[in-house]
Protein backbone atom coordinates (compact mmCIF):
# COMPACT_ATOMS: atom_id res chain seq x y z
CA UNK A 1 0.00 0.00 0.00
CA UNK A 2 1.59 3.28 -1.16
CA UNK A 3 0.58 6.36 0.80
CA UNK A 4 1.86 9.92 0.58
CA UNK A 5 1.17 11.81 3.82
CA UNK A 6 -0.74 15.07 3.31
CA UNK A 7 -1.33 15.97 6.95
CA UNK A 8 -0.11 19.56 6.68
CA UNK A 9 -0.49 21.52 3.44
CA UNK A 10 0.89 25.03 3.85
CA UNK A 11 -0.01 27.97 1.61
CA UNK A 12 3.02 30.13 0.77
CA UNK A 13 2.61 33.45 -1.10
CA UNK A 14 4.44 33.28 -4.42
CA UNK A 15 5.29 36.96 -4.26
CA UNK A 16 7.40 36.49 -1.10
CA UNK A 17 10.83 35.22 -2.16
CA UNK A 18 11.95 34.86 1.45
CA UNK A 19 8.93 32.69 2.27
CA UNK A 20 9.60 30.48 -0.76
CA UNK A 21 13.14 29.88 0.45
CA UNK A 22 12.01 29.20 4.03
CA UNK A 23 9.50 26.66 2.71
CA UNK A 24 12.37 24.30 1.90
CA UNK A 25 13.05 23.83 5.62
CA UNK A 26 9.57 23.58 7.10
CA UNK A 27 8.20 20.19 8.32
CA UNK A 28 5.02 20.42 6.23
CA UNK A 29 4.04 17.42 4.14
CA UNK A 30 3.06 19.65 1.22
CA UNK A 31 3.49 23.26 0.13
CA UNK A 32 1.07 25.25 -2.01
CA UNK A 33 3.05 27.99 -3.73
CA UNK A 34 0.24 30.44 -4.30
CA UNK A 35 -0.28 32.66 -7.33
CA UNK A 36 -3.95 33.35 -6.59
CA UNK A 37 -5.49 34.72 -3.39
CA UNK A 38 -2.24 35.46 -1.55
CA UNK A 39 -0.86 37.63 -4.36
CA UNK A 40 -1.99 41.17 -5.20
CA UNK A 41 -2.78 41.91 -8.86
CA UNK A 42 0.29 44.10 -9.34
CA UNK A 43 2.54 41.33 -8.00
CA UNK A 44 1.19 38.47 -10.14
CA UNK A 45 3.97 38.55 -12.75
CA UNK A 46 6.76 38.65 -10.17
CA UNK A 47 5.12 35.85 -8.19
CA UNK A 48 4.79 33.65 -11.29
CA UNK A 49 8.46 34.06 -12.14
CA UNK A 50 9.62 33.43 -8.57
CA UNK A 51 7.47 30.34 -8.13
CA UNK A 52 8.54 28.87 -11.48
CA UNK A 53 12.20 29.41 -10.61
CA UNK A 54 11.76 27.93 -7.12
CA UNK A 55 10.01 24.83 -8.44
CA UNK A 56 12.50 24.31 -11.26
CA UNK A 57 15.41 24.59 -8.80
CA UNK A 58 13.95 21.71 -6.73
CA UNK A 59 15.53 21.29 -3.28
CA UNK A 60 12.25 20.83 -1.38
CA UNK A 61 13.20 17.37 -0.13
CA UNK A 62 10.24 15.08 0.60
CA UNK A 63 7.77 17.96 0.61
CA UNK A 64 5.10 17.77 -2.07
CA UNK A 65 5.18 20.97 -4.13
CA UNK A 66 1.90 22.30 -5.54
CA UNK A 67 1.39 25.50 -7.55
CA UNK A 68 -2.00 27.20 -7.20
CA UNK A 69 -2.73 29.07 -10.40
CA UNK A 70 -5.29 31.77 -11.06
CA UNK A 71 -8.43 30.57 -12.81
CA UNK A 72 -8.08 30.27 -16.58
CA UNK A 73 -10.87 32.82 -16.96
CA UNK A 74 -8.66 35.50 -15.42
CA UNK A 75 -5.98 37.37 -17.33
CA UNK A 76 -3.25 35.54 -15.42
CA UNK A 77 -4.44 31.94 -15.63
CA UNK A 78 -2.99 30.97 -19.02
CA UNK A 79 0.50 32.22 -18.17
CA UNK A 80 0.34 30.65 -14.71
CA UNK A 81 -0.48 27.24 -16.16
CA UNK A 82 2.22 27.48 -18.81
CA UNK A 83 4.85 28.44 -16.23
CA UNK A 84 3.77 25.64 -13.90
CA UNK A 85 3.81 23.07 -16.72
CA UNK A 86 7.35 24.05 -17.63
CA UNK A 87 8.58 23.98 -14.03
CA UNK A 88 7.06 20.55 -13.31
CA UNK A 89 5.68 20.69 -9.74
CA UNK A 90 4.10 17.65 -8.11
CA UNK A 91 0.69 19.17 -8.78
CA UNK A 92 -1.19 22.18 -10.07
CA UNK A 93 -4.04 23.41 -7.85
CA UNK A 94 -6.94 24.87 -9.82
CA UNK A 95 -9.47 27.25 -8.20
CA UNK A 96 -13.22 27.44 -8.76
CA UNK A 97 -13.63 24.04 -10.42
CA UNK A 98 -17.33 23.21 -10.71
CA UNK A 99 -17.59 20.25 -13.06
CA UNK A 100 -15.64 17.54 -14.87
CA UNK A 101 -15.06 19.79 -17.88
CA UNK A 102 -13.02 22.11 -15.67
CA UNK A 103 -10.70 19.19 -14.90
CA UNK A 104 -10.59 18.04 -18.52
CA UNK A 105 -9.60 21.51 -19.73
CA UNK A 106 -6.62 21.64 -17.37
CA UNK A 107 -5.64 18.07 -18.24
CA UNK A 108 -5.71 18.78 -21.98
CA UNK A 109 -3.72 21.97 -21.59
CA UNK A 110 -1.09 20.34 -19.40
CA UNK A 111 -0.64 17.65 -22.06
CA UNK A 112 -0.30 20.25 -24.84
CA UNK A 113 2.18 22.23 -22.75
CA UNK A 114 4.35 19.15 -22.24
CA UNK A 115 3.96 18.99 -18.47
CA UNK A 116 5.61 15.94 -16.87
CA UNK A 117 3.30 12.95 -16.50
CA UNK A 118 3.99 13.13 -12.76
CA UNK A 119 2.36 16.56 -12.42
CA UNK A 120 -1.06 15.90 -10.91
CA UNK A 121 -4.18 18.05 -10.80
CA UNK A 122 -5.61 19.20 -7.48
CA UNK A 123 -8.90 21.14 -7.48
CA UNK A 124 -10.44 23.61 -5.08
CA UNK A 125 -13.96 22.69 -3.95
CA UNK A 126 -15.16 26.16 -3.01
CA UNK A 127 -18.39 27.08 -4.79
CA UNK A 128 -22.05 26.15 -4.27
CA UNK A 129 -22.12 24.20 -7.55
CA UNK A 130 -19.04 22.22 -6.56
CA UNK A 131 -20.38 21.10 -3.18
CA UNK A 132 -23.78 20.27 -4.66
CA UNK A 133 -22.21 17.68 -6.99
CA UNK A 134 -18.61 16.87 -6.07
CA UNK A 135 -19.02 13.34 -7.43
CA UNK A 136 -19.27 14.66 -10.99
CA UNK A 137 -15.93 16.43 -10.50
CA UNK A 138 -14.26 13.38 -8.97
CA UNK A 139 -15.57 11.23 -11.83
CA UNK A 140 -13.38 13.21 -14.24
CA UNK A 141 -10.65 10.83 -13.18
CA UNK A 142 -12.31 8.05 -15.15
CA UNK A 143 -11.62 9.83 -18.46
CA UNK A 144 -8.22 10.18 -20.12
CA UNK A 145 -8.22 13.99 -19.90
CA UNK A 146 -8.89 13.80 -16.17
CA UNK A 147 -6.50 11.02 -15.18
CA UNK A 148 -4.16 13.47 -13.45
CA UNK A 149 -6.82 14.37 -10.87
CA UNK A 150 -5.51 13.39 -7.43
CA UNK A 151 -6.90 15.59 -4.66
CA UNK A 152 -9.76 17.82 -3.52
CA UNK A 153 -8.87 20.90 -1.47
CA UNK A 154 -11.77 22.38 0.47
CA UNK A 155 -12.06 26.15 0.14
CA UNK A 156 -14.14 26.89 3.22
CA UNK A 157 -13.57 30.67 3.22
CA UNK A 158 -14.86 30.96 -0.34
CA UNK A 159 -17.75 28.67 0.47
CA UNK A 160 -18.72 30.92 3.36
CA UNK A 161 -18.55 33.95 1.08
CA UNK A 162 -20.59 32.39 -1.73
CA UNK A 163 -23.27 30.73 0.42
CA UNK A 164 -23.38 33.24 3.30
CA UNK A 165 -22.96 30.35 5.72
CA UNK A 166 -21.19 31.43 8.88
CA UNK A 167 -17.81 30.09 9.92
CA UNK A 168 -18.75 29.08 13.45
CA UNK A 169 -17.04 26.71 15.89
CA UNK A 170 -17.95 23.17 14.91
CA UNK A 171 -18.81 24.25 11.34
CA UNK A 172 -22.37 22.93 11.55
CA UNK A 173 -23.50 24.88 8.45
CA UNK A 174 -20.83 23.18 6.35
CA UNK A 175 -20.66 19.64 7.70
CA UNK A 176 -22.93 18.21 5.02
CA UNK A 177 -20.84 19.74 2.23
CA UNK A 178 -17.59 18.56 3.78
CA UNK A 179 -18.81 15.00 4.34
CA UNK A 180 -20.30 14.80 0.84
CA UNK A 181 -17.01 15.96 -0.68
CA UNK A 182 -15.08 13.33 1.28
CA UNK A 183 -17.44 10.59 0.08
CA UNK A 184 -17.13 11.78 -3.54
CA UNK A 185 -13.36 11.85 -3.32
CA UNK A 186 -13.16 8.36 -1.84
CA UNK A 187 -15.54 6.98 -4.46
CA UNK A 188 -12.92 7.75 -7.11
CA UNK A 189 -9.78 7.11 -5.05
CA UNK A 190 -8.87 10.76 -4.43
CA UNK A 191 -7.35 12.39 -1.38
CA UNK A 192 -9.13 15.33 0.24
CA UNK A 193 -7.61 18.13 2.32
CA UNK A 194 -9.61 20.30 4.70
CA UNK A 195 -9.92 24.10 4.48
CA UNK A 196 -7.91 26.63 6.46
CA UNK A 197 -8.51 27.84 10.00
CA UNK A 198 -8.33 31.62 10.25
CA UNK A 199 -7.70 32.07 13.98
CA UNK A 200 -3.93 32.21 14.32
CA UNK A 201 -4.11 32.91 18.06
CA UNK A 202 -6.69 30.19 18.77
CA UNK A 203 -4.62 27.04 19.17
CA UNK A 204 -7.43 25.10 20.85
CA UNK A 205 -9.88 25.99 18.09
CA UNK A 206 -7.40 24.97 15.42
CA UNK A 207 -6.67 21.62 17.03
CA UNK A 208 -10.39 20.94 17.47
CA UNK A 209 -11.02 21.61 13.78
CA UNK A 210 -8.12 19.34 12.81
CA UNK A 211 -9.65 16.54 14.87
CA UNK A 212 -13.04 17.18 13.29
CA UNK A 213 -11.55 17.07 9.78
CA UNK A 214 -9.69 13.87 10.59
CA UNK A 215 -12.83 12.24 11.98
CA UNK A 216 -14.74 13.25 8.83
CA UNK A 217 -12.14 11.34 6.82
CA UNK A 218 -9.88 14.15 5.60
CA UNK A 219 -6.23 13.35 4.86
CA UNK A 220 -4.93 16.65 6.23
CA UNK A 221 -5.52 20.37 6.50
CA UNK A 222 -4.50 23.43 4.54
CA UNK A 223 -2.60 25.92 6.67
CA UNK A 224 -1.92 29.65 6.61
CA UNK A 225 1.02 29.82 9.03
CA UNK A 226 4.00 27.59 9.88
CA UNK A 227 2.91 27.51 13.53
CA UNK A 228 0.00 25.30 12.45
CA UNK A 229 2.20 22.58 10.96
CA UNK A 230 3.08 20.62 14.09
CA UNK A 231 -0.47 20.34 15.49
CA UNK A 232 -1.80 19.36 12.06
CA UNK A 233 0.89 16.70 11.66
CA UNK A 234 0.01 15.33 15.07
CA UNK A 235 -3.76 15.35 14.56
CA UNK A 236 -3.70 13.59 11.18
CA UNK A 237 -1.18 10.92 12.18
CA UNK A 238 -2.20 7.72 13.97
CA UNK A 239 -1.15 7.61 17.61
CA UNK A 240 1.30 5.04 18.93
CA UNK A 241 -1.59 3.21 20.58
CA UNK A 242 -3.56 3.14 17.32
CA UNK A 243 -0.58 1.79 15.40
CA UNK A 244 0.08 -0.89 18.02
CA UNK A 245 -3.57 -1.95 17.96
CA UNK A 246 -3.56 -2.01 14.16
CA UNK A 247 -0.46 -4.21 14.06
CA UNK A 248 -2.08 -6.63 16.51
CA UNK A 249 -5.18 -6.85 14.36
CA UNK A 250 -3.21 -7.37 11.13
CA UNK A 251 -1.06 -10.05 12.72
CA UNK A 252 -4.13 -11.90 13.96
CA UNK A 253 -5.76 -12.04 10.53
CA UNK A 254 -2.46 -12.95 8.87
CA UNK A 255 -1.97 -15.95 11.15
CA UNK A 256 -2.32 -19.21 9.15
CA UNK A 257 -4.93 -20.61 11.53
CA UNK A 258 -7.18 -17.60 10.80
CA UNK A 259 -6.85 -17.64 7.01
CA UNK A 260 -10.41 -18.82 6.44
CA UNK A 261 -12.05 -16.74 9.17
CA UNK A 262 -14.10 -13.65 8.41
CA UNK A 263 -14.26 -12.39 11.98
CA UNK A 264 -12.18 -12.74 15.14
CA UNK A 265 -12.49 -11.83 18.80
CA UNK A 266 -9.48 -9.67 19.68
CA UNK A 267 -9.04 -8.01 23.08
CA UNK A 268 -12.71 -8.50 23.91
CA UNK A 269 -13.93 -7.00 20.63
CA UNK A 270 -15.38 -8.68 17.55
CA UNK A 271 -13.54 -7.51 14.41
CA UNK A 272 -14.03 -8.39 10.76
CA UNK A 273 -11.68 -8.50 7.79
CA UNK A 274 -12.76 -5.02 6.76
CA UNK A 275 -11.26 -3.82 10.06
CA UNK A 276 -8.03 -5.55 9.09
CA UNK A 277 -7.94 -3.50 5.88
CA UNK A 278 -8.44 -0.31 7.89
CA UNK A 279 -5.64 -1.45 10.18
CA UNK A 280 -3.30 -2.11 7.24
CA UNK A 281 -3.80 1.45 6.05
CA UNK A 282 -3.10 2.78 9.55
CA UNK A 283 0.19 0.89 9.63
CA UNK A 284 1.09 1.98 6.10
CA UNK A 285 0.40 5.63 6.95
CA UNK A 286 2.55 5.41 10.08
CA UNK A 287 5.37 3.87 8.07
CA UNK A 288 5.09 6.57 5.38
CA UNK A 289 5.24 9.29 8.02
CA UNK A 290 8.27 7.66 9.64
CA UNK A 291 10.01 7.35 6.26
CA UNK A 292 9.31 11.00 5.51
CA UNK A 293 10.83 12.03 8.84
CA UNK A 294 13.92 9.93 8.18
Amino acid sequence: MTIRPRRSVLYMPGSNARALEKARTLPADALILDLEDAVAPDAKDVARRQVAEAVAARGFGPREVVVRINALATRWGEEDLAAAAAAGPDAVLVPKVEDAEGVFEIGRRLARLGAPATTAIWVMIETPRAVLDPLSIAAAREEEAGRRLACFVMGTNDLAKETRARLVPGRAPMLGWLANSVAAARALGLDVVDGVYNGLDDAAGFEAECVQGRDLGMDGKTLIHPSQIEPANRAFAPSEAEVAQAKTLVAAFDAPENAAKGALAIDGRMVERLHAEIARRTVALAEAIAARGA
